[in-house]
């Protein structure tokens, strides 16, 4: 399990997360909604190390973070972030090898081999495999980014804005792809996200945010609710039942 307790974030004198306690559900999707800069993507950042919290703490499985070896903090977590794309020309194959690389520092055995392809084929990758990355579609790379996430092997698997610039299709494979991970895997995903659709149709848990506090949490069914989704948001949302999920219609 992941536990945030009490944790807070400030730049000098502005604070962008503010005292956020909150355990997240294991074998779930957990999603992460709320407006610009409501702190959704430090808390990303927080439970994956790449930034300090000014106060509180991260547990993982029991561990608090700031104890948690780098080496096999990276075979438990996994984390794409908006800016984790490679400047490097590499291929597609060459890209999920790097997954590996918490397990076996560089020295690929059969045993790593197999799992690389199993990771493509998969996420529909592996005729693609010899591709360079940046000749692919902006949807087949973030397929490849999850493709290293999933060659990873971790528990938890932490996604930001999965879904920015790509357009429907794309998406709605990509949210399939999580939920099939969730299930079939029993992967425990994170992701930041906008499309509350979306959220509505894959997640299962929720935590909403606003001005860096945390507002509502719970499963879907228990947040997706026009008054709850106002206090978040400011503005009028009609829930309609479709084939028995919430669909939320929206509009100025």
């Amino acid at each position: 399990m992941i536990e945030i307790r009490n944790i807070t974030k400030s730049y000098g004198e502005k604070t962008v997360v503010e005292d956020v306690s909150i355990a997240l559900p294991t074998g779930k999707i957990t999603a992460f909604i709320g407006s610009n800069g409501a702190g959704k993507s430090t808390i990303l950042s927080l439970v994956s190390r790449l930034i300090a919290a000014n106060e509180g703490e991260v547990c993982i499985d029991g561990v608090s973070l700031a104890q948690w070896n780098t080496r096999e903090l990276a075979k438990h977590l996994a984390i794409l972030g908006q800016s984790t794309h490679f400047n490097l020309r590499i291929t597609v194959e060459d890209l999920v090898r790097f997954g590996r690389f918490p397990h076996s520092q560089g020295k690929l055995d059969e045993a790593d081999q197999e799992i690389i392809d199993e990771a493509l084929s998969y996420t529909g990758l592996h005729d693609l495999k010899g591709r360079f990355i940046d000749e692919l579609s902006g949807g087949q790379q973030q397929m490849a980014y999850i493709a290293m996430a999933i060659a990873q092997n971790t528990k938890y698997i932490l996604l930001d804005e999965p879904l920015n610039n790509l357009d429907m299709r794309r998406s709605a494979q990509i949210m399939s792809l999580l939920r099939r991970l969730v299930h079939e895997k029993g992967k425990t995903v994170i992701v930041v996200i906008h499309d509350i659709n979306f959220v509505s149709f894959y997640a299962d848990f929720i935590v909403a945010l606003k001005d860096g506090k945390l507002r509502h949490s719970g499963p879907v069914s228990e947040i997706i609710k026009p008054d709850v989704l106002k206090d978040i948001y400011d503005m009028d949302i009609v829930v309609e039942d479709y084939n028995g999920k919430p669909l939320c219609v929206y509009y100025e």
